[in-house]
């Protein structure tokens, strides 16, 4: 496996490369590169498998970069110091990212992903969900990147009916599809898509208000049933919270 270190600053590059080739044990050819011209080179004649790539750059960012290779067909890690609003975008896009300083530990099992992942080639599609969300265009079509162990979906935020705690996973009821097991906990998505408007009306699930079409009051906390005929508990401590939220809306 091929793996490609694009960053601007020497010593982080070379903090970086120590970490790589830990994790490596010269069984992996790494390469360098330290800034958006040369990283393009490299890509063209190193053909990595996987890039670790800085955001900010001397001669311009990681998305500038990505914009000159047309159909990238590497696993992809940006290392980035961005604040929590880009790192939301990461999250929506299933990119992997990593904080500067990075640990040892997080690129390993990142690069453990890469190297799981070597053959899936979904790329184009999340970098265009993430520069949406990095882009904060109103009105856009938003999307979100849900990976199984078998696959990547690429989903409509407003396809989304509800979200299920099943444990450390989160369970995705769709329209008109299969539901989709991701091993992610609800409390990640519910912070994810908050924003979208969607709202926790129990412990174990997370609800698109825009999916609901009753509140039955008959039973002591409420009962919602969503598009699909789908049901779902208003729990005790969330049923003001959800009865004040559907009389003003």
């Amino acid at each position: 496996m091929n793996i490609l270190l694009i960053d601007n600053e020497a010593e982080v590059r070379s903090i970086l490369k120590s970490m790589l080739e830990n994790w490596a044990m010269g069984k992996h050819a790494i390469a360098e590169a330290d800034g958006v011209a040369t990283g393009v080179q490299a890509i063209l004649s190193f053909h990595p498998d996987v890039v670790v790539l800085d955001v900010e750059m001397d001669d311009g960012t990681g998305f500038d970069l990505l914009k000159q290779i047309p159909d990238p067909s590497f696993q992809l890690i940006f290392a980035t110091a961005f604040n929590q609003y880009a790192i939301q975008a990461f999250k929506f896009s299933a990119i992997d990212y990593l904080l500067k300083p990075v640990d040892p530990m997080e690129l390993a099992m990142a690069l453990q992903k890469a190297a799981d992942n070597i053959n899936s080639n979904n790329l184009q599609q999340q970098l265009a969900i993430l520069m949406q969300q990095m882009g904060n265009k109103q009105g856009a079509y938003k999307q979100i990147v849900l990976k199984d162990i078998d696959k990547t979906y690429f989903v409509n935020i407003n396809s989304i009916i509800y979200c299920e705690a099943e444990g450390s996973y989160t369970k995705f009821y769709i329209a008109d599809s299969d539901p989709i097991f991701v091993s992610r906990n609800l409390r990640s998505y519910e912070e994810l898509l908050a924003p979208a408007g969607f709202i926790r009306t129990h412990h174990s699930c997370l609800v698109n208000p825009d999916k609901i079409k009753v509140f039955d009051r008959k039973t002591d906390c409420g009962t919602l049933i969503l598009e699909g005929g789908y049901t779902i508990p208003v729990s005790q401590r969330k049923r003001e919270f959800v009865t004040q939220f559907l009389e003003n809306r």
